[in-house]
Parts: structure tokens; sequence; C-alpha cells
């Protein structure tokens, strides 16, 4: 039997920055992975999606140039060529973190699947290994709704999309939540007659209402959206599949290709996790407390292992912490609470924090509205549709949640993001002084407008 320090299971972002963090101290660590390193950020997530909206998005700023005077027409889409550049910067990203691995000395890679055999030992490719501490990052997968007729086709999901050199001429996407939305925009800007089906009456409704609304309101131009609805069945046919409605949201869509984009489910179950007596919740995500630690004091469990805000720059935060957690007297807790998100639509949508309604259930509250258009750069855009709200504490004036949607949404909550983890009162981001004209006056204007 080989023993380690450390042993992580799982070579995406989160795990192997606790991989690195144990070599640079001299630890002998084994890193297993069963697939390719780099997880589903460089694999199937970040890297991929984002090279292909950012194409989308080029496409969809040509057609709308129009509104600043511009005529301008698209003579040709190479889809093959936008996929083949996806996949060369998947494969970039992929080997650049496996000659990491190599170069660093103390890591012993294995490339194979593992599970547990008791709390200290794992099975890696039918060999036994023992870890003073172990961490688990062994990310999600997509989650499959039983839907009957969907197993007996080859319907796509956020990974098998990624091998598609011809573009479909019609699509629906069973689901929208970010995946499903973000492929929604991606394929309909390219042409593709896209079809959302999603159980919930708004889009994203975890999200500002106001927020929801825009963004129905602008992907509805051109995405047929049936909110309101469930998939019962899916049915071949000659000119590709049928999708049947149920009777409470009733009708048939055809189309040439179905995607499922109805969430992630824990990849754990592979792990045997059982063996280890490493709680789990119903759906299969590890249990951690505030410390990222399980329900055995020598093992860890970090990003969408646990099921919890499932990102990217999230899980890193989450390996830092564990880190810290295992090899430190003075404990760090993770604030779940203050981890921002972005939906890479058109428009873009970003968010930190507590969303109005979640904050009224403990404060009495401030809140600020500003349109793009209010500010002189985003009149000079010529965005009319965008919007930003603040959500304030009254008494103290700490800033409690702060929602975007319109262009560049992503990098202007930046200096807001900062402000609510440092917890931090309103003139720490509108006392501080800001180009103007610029989009970023948009924040400024949106914390003037409190009452």
């Amino acid at each position: 039997m080989k023993k380690y320090d450390v042993i992580v299971i799982g070579a995406g972002d989160a795990g192997l920055a606790i991989a690195f963090s144990a070599a640079s101290e001299g630890l002998k660590v084994a890193l297993v992975e069963k697939g390719n390193v780099g997880g589903t950020c460089i694999n199937s997530g970040c890297v991929p999606s984002k090279t292909l909206i950012a194409a989308a998005d080029r496409v969809i700023e040509i057609r709308e140039a129009a509104r600043l005077g511009i005529s301008a027409d698209i003579r040709e889409i190479d889809f093959r060529a936008v996929m083949e550049r996806m996949r060369s910067a998947v494969a970039g990203g992929r080997n650049a973190v496996a000659d990491a691995i190599t170069e660093t000395p103390n890591i012993d890679f294995v490339n194979a699947e593992c599970h547990f055999i008791d709390d200290h030992t794992i099975d890696a490719g039918g060999e036994k290994r023992r870890g003073k501490k172990i961490f688990i990052a062994t990310g999600a997968r997509p989650s499959v709704p039983p839907i009957k007729g969907l197993d007996a086709i080859p319907y796509l999901t956020n990974e098998s999309v990624l091998k598609l050199d011809k573009r479909p001429e019609s699509l629906i996407i069973i689901g929208g939540g970010y995946v499903g939305l973000e492929y929604a925009h991606f394929f309909s800007a390219f042409g593709t007659k896209v079809t959302v089906i999603d159980r919930n009456h708004v889009l994203l409704p975890f999200e500002e209402p106001e927020i929801s609304e825009v963004l129905q309101k602008e992907l509805a131009r051109r995405v047929d959206l049936r909110l309101g609805a469930e998939t019962e069945e899916v049915i071949r046919n000659s000119g590709g599949y049928t999708v049947r409605l149920k009777k409470d949201s009733a009708g048939e869509i055809s189309a040439e290709a179905v995607m499922a984009a109805a969430g992630r489910r824990s990849n754990t179950d592979l792990l045997r996790t059982e063996n280890a007596a490493i709680g789990t919740d119903a759906a299969g995500f590890i249990k951690v407390d505030d410390f990222l630690g399980t329900s055995k004091k020598h093992v860890w469990a970090i990003g969408d292992a646990i099921g919890r805000a499932m990102f990217t720059h999230a899980a890193d935060k989450e390996a830092e912490l564990a880190w810290h957690n295992a090899t430190q007297r003075k404990k760090i807790a993770m604030d779940f609470g203050s981890v921002p998100h972005a939906v890479y639509t058109w428009p873009q949508i970003a968010s930190v924090g507590l969303t109005e309604a979640q904050a009224a259930k403990g404060h009495d509250l401030l809140v600020g509205r500003a349109k793009y258009s209010d500010t002189v750069m985003g009149a000079a855009i010529g965005e009319q549709e965008g919007l930003a709200k603040a959500v304030v504490d009254k008494a103290t004036r700490r800033i409690l949640g702060f929602h975007i949607i319109g262009p560049h949404a992503a990098m202007l909550i930046q200096e807001v993001v900062n402000a609510v983890i440092r917890k931090e009162e309103v003139k720490s981001v509108a006392g501080c002084m800001h180009i103007f004209p610029a989009l970023s006056n948009l924040i400024t204007e949106t914390l003037g407008n409190l009452k």
C-alpha cells in the first residue's frame, strides 16, 4: 500500500490548488483523476462555453449596430471554425495543466477512477493508497431528467454539445437555467431556431424580478420560450425529434436536436463514501460544515462535489480555505452568501449578495435602481433595457446585494463584490472617484437613488 501525506481526488481547479499547495510544502501528494485534468471549467464549462459565447456576442453586436447608425451584414459564420477554436482553447488549457502536474515534485498523478475502502484508504486503479488528509474535489456532471424516451436518443449535454461540427437548424433545450440559457444565446445568435422548455413561469426565478423580466423580453426576440411547461416524452421522427409537453402545458415541438440542461448531479456516487462514513445529502452531495470539513475530521470536500455555489471562483476560494483549515489552528469559514455569479446570456447578468425579497426578511431596506441609459456612457452606446438594482440595510447603509443586467455586467459588479465581501457601506463605493463618462457610473447612479 502506498502512503501519502495528502490525497486529492479530482484534478479540476480546486483539486489542483490543494495538490500544488501541499506539494510546495514538501508533502507527498497523490492526485487522482478519472478523466481529463482541468475539471469542468477547462473541459466542458467556463473555457469552452465562454469561447463560444464570445463569438455569439460579436454576432449580436453586429446585428444591433443599426441603432448606432451603422449598417452591417454578416456574410458567413463558419460554425466548424468556431468549434475548432473552442476545442483548441480546451486542449491548450488541459495540456498546460498536465505539464504543471508533471513538472511539480512530490505529486504522484493517478489517472484512474477511485473509491473509498475506509476513511483513510482509497482504491485507485486497483491499487490501495492511504492518506493522512484527504480532499474530495470530484465535481459534478449533467443531471438527466427522467423523461420518457430521452434515454433512447442521442441527446446533447453541455459536454457532448462541444463535439458538434455542424450547426443544428433547430434545437430544443430542456431546462432554462444558466447552462440552457447560455447555449440558447449561442445557438440562436448563429441562426438555429431554439426553443427553451422550463417548468418555471419566469426565467431564472432566483434573480431579481426586474432582471428576469428584462432577460425574458430580450431573449424572446430570438428564442421560443415555453415557460411553465414540463416535458412528458421525447419521440424520434423522420427529421429529428418531437418533444411532447404535459397536458397542463399541452403541445408538441419538433427539432433536429434536443439538449438536456436540467441541472447537475454530484460525482461522489462513484466514490462509495459509505465505506468511509462520509455524510451526503439526499441529492448525493457531500455534507460539509462552515469550514468545509466533512463528517470525518481528516477529510474535506470542495467545489461542485458539495453542491453549493457551483462556480469556479467559489471552488477556488473553497480550496484556499480548506487547505488553510486543514493546516492551521485558527479556522476560517466559507462565506457562501457573498459568492457572486454571472450569466453570459445577451444581455449579460451579474449578481452578488441578497435579493430584495431575501434581505427584507431580516432588514429594513433602502433600494436603489438605475438604467444604463441614465448614465452618459450608457446612453452613448444606445443601451435602453439594461439596469442595476442595489439592496442596502437602512440603519447601517451596508450593501447587502447588487444586481445588474446589461453590457459588461460581470466586470461592472466587481467593486460591489468587494464591498459585500468586506461588509462595507455605501460610501465605500459611492464615495470613491469614478471615471466619467464610463459604464461604471451605473454603480454610483444606482447607489445614489436609494430610497
